[in-house]
């Protein structure tokens, strides 16, 4: 079981990654490699994913009782309404990578957690990013909104973040400026299309917590949730603030810089 030491770095670094383009995975790898630190465990990685579920859901709470409301009047004859219809775009984008998971998460977390496909995954996806953003602000393509075609693309591209290394805000937000959307708008939807997928994967570590039946050590999974929430929560708040100044090729380079040392590593 992890330290208290280990759990504030980890909780740390996964609040800061799971909504930054640049993989939480690839970061969760470094202290076990570099530090030989043990295995998080599944209860603390049920707490951390808890933790961000709830900061996205802080961060968007508006916007979201908006489209539930909208969505509900929505299945009894109320209308169609922009709130309504991007719920329903939310609904049918998680499809994609909940049947992609639920069908080759045992695979690649066996075959694909390793550190040259982590490596290899953070290049490349990293390149794509910027690809996207530098082709997004030569075209000039900002005006275009969020669509069901969109939507399914922009899902389809979710699913490959299964795939340690890729990241799933990376892809997504890669996915939706290729389409046309601007930076604000890709990276809203981003976040707003991880909620069910944090969610599923929560519950999912929860049942197998609750079926391996193992000690829980629950000062330190609560620290989990608290410091990986509020962690994540100032995260979206400064990324969102800062887009459209920054735009994506800070994390480009940094995608390149941590792809190098990952190389590095499995070399050595």
């Amino acid at each position: 079981m992890i330290d208290w030491y280990q759990a504030v770095v980890l909780a740390v670094v996964q609040g800061l990654t799971e909504f930054l383009p640049i993989s939480s995975s690839a970061h969760l790898v470094i202290p076990s490699l570099i530090l030989n630190w043990p295995d998080q465990g599944l209860a603390f990685d049920v707490a951390v994913h808890v933790g961000t579920l709830l900061a996205v859901v802080g961060y968007y709470r508006t916007d979201l009782v908006q489209m539930l409301s909208a969505w509900m009047s929505s299945l009894t004859g109320g209308g169609v309404t922009t709130d309504s219809n991007l719920a329903w775009y939310i609904v049918w984008a998680t499809l994609p990578a909940g049947v992609f998971g639920l069908l080759g998460r045992d695979f690649i977390a066996a075959e694909f957690r390793t550190l040259p496909v982590i490596a290899t995954t953070t290049l490349i996806f990293g390149l794509l990013l910027g690809f996207a953003d530098r082709r997004s602000k030569a075209s000039g393509r900002s005006g275009v909104k969020i669509s069901l075609i969109i939507a399914l693309i922009i899902g389809a591209a979710q699913a490959l973040a299964l795939i340690p290394g890729v990241s799933r805000s990376g892809v997504t937000i890669t996915a939706g400026l290729l389409m046309g959307l601007a930076r604000q708008d890709a990276a809203r939807f981003s976040f707003l299309l991880s909620i069910p997928i944090i969610a599923s994967a929560g519950a999912l570590k929860s049942w197998d917590l609750y079926l391996a039946t193992i000690t829980v050590n629950w000062p330190i999974l609560a620290a989990g949730v608290l410091i990986s929430g509020v962690t994540a929560y100032l995260c979206i708040a400064l990324f969102l603030r800062l887009l459209d100044r920054v735009g994506m090729m800070p994390f480009v380079y940094y995608r390149i810089v941590l792809a190098v040392g990952l190389y590095l590593l499995w070399l050595t």
